[in-house]
């Protein structure tokens, strides 16, 4: 496994062992050196995989996944969102095994007494990496906001609306799932209370998700109606020009035909007379509007 990052640790009760990026070849002499069930390996590596918890006769088995992308760089799945964390621990060892390198299994150098202290610090940090992207979907979501309701939504991209919304959604399924994962997690009596505060804390980050998809949902109507308005009222203003023109058109039509015998063509006031039969009927359809409160 010489071109396997690893990083081995040995704390006073426990030894923590992390693999990052193994190849198929290092993966089989993971199962055979720590005597883990080869599936299971091969599950940590998959990279479409949820997250997960088993628990085997010698050890437990558990797959986390972090927010590892950025909300503008248009992912809209879950392995372009996030990577996973694969977890193989008893009380006396922990092994990780997962593709990217994470920063907070890099550089930290605090101390552990037990496996389950280390492995809380990690879904710790793990569960934080989902704060920021929601910081970063609210900002997003005021500035659609503004920009709408501003009257300028002329500005506003559907297909960034369309990302926004589906991201959200997708987070907030992959934040379920974590919580699942979480319920059936068994620790000591020792770190029950800081399992709580994590099931707590990812509850919290569901709502919020769950208020995000809400607002973005409602966006996505306001658009469409703000959209529907503008149109509307370009059909109406259309609408109230053919009602003037209409009529005008009409008498304009009857007395450009070619016709020899027209009494009226020969009236010396005919020409005064149609200008004001045009401009009464004119005043009419306005006076109508009005009163109708069509403009």
């Amino acid at each position: 496994m010489d071109s396997t990052p690893i990083i081995s640790r040995t704390f006073e009760n426990f030894e923590w062992t992390d693999f990052c990026d193994p190849n198929k070849e290092d993966l089989k002499e993971i199962a055979e050196k720590y005597q883990l069930d080869f599936h299971q390996i091969k599950d940590s590596l998959e990279p479409g995989h949820l997250p997960k918890f088993e628990k085997e006769v010698n050890y437990q088995f558990l797959i986390l996944r972090a927010f590892t992308s950025s909300m503008g760089q248009g992912a809209t799945s879950i392995t372009e969102f996030s990577s996973k964390i694969a977890f193989f621990y008893n009380e006396k060892k922990l092994i990780t095994i997962h593709r990217i390198k994470f920063d907070f299994i890099d550089s930290f150098n605090a101390t552990f007494e037990q496996v389950e202290d280390l492995l809380l610090f990690l879904i710790h940090k793990m569960l934080n990496t989902y704060q920021p992207p929601l910081d970063e979907l609210d900002k997003r979501i005021e500035e659609f906001e503004n920009t709408i309701f501003l009257k300028n939504d002329a500005k506003v991209s559907m297909e960034d609306l369309y990302y926004l919304k589906m991201q959200t959604r997708i987070t907030k399924k992959l934040l379920v799932i974590f919580q699942h994962v979480m319920n059936q997690l068994e620790v000591g009596k020792k770190n029950k209370s800081a399992v709580q505060d994590f099931k707590d804390r990812l509850f919290q980050l569901i709502l919020k998700y769950d208020e995000v998809l809400e607002n973005a949902n409602n966006l996505l109507n306001t658009y469409h109606s703000v959209n529907s308005k503008k149109t509307n009222d370009t059909i109406k203003l259309l609408t109230v020009f053919s009602a003037f023109f209409l009529p005008l058109t009409f008498i304009v039509g009857i007395y450009g035909m070619n016709f020899e015998n027209m009494p009226e063509l020969t009236w010396e006031y005919g020409y005064f007379f149609t200008l004001g039969l045009m401009s009464f009927i004119s005043i009419f359809i306005f006076v109508w509007f009005k009163r109708k409160r069509i403009i």
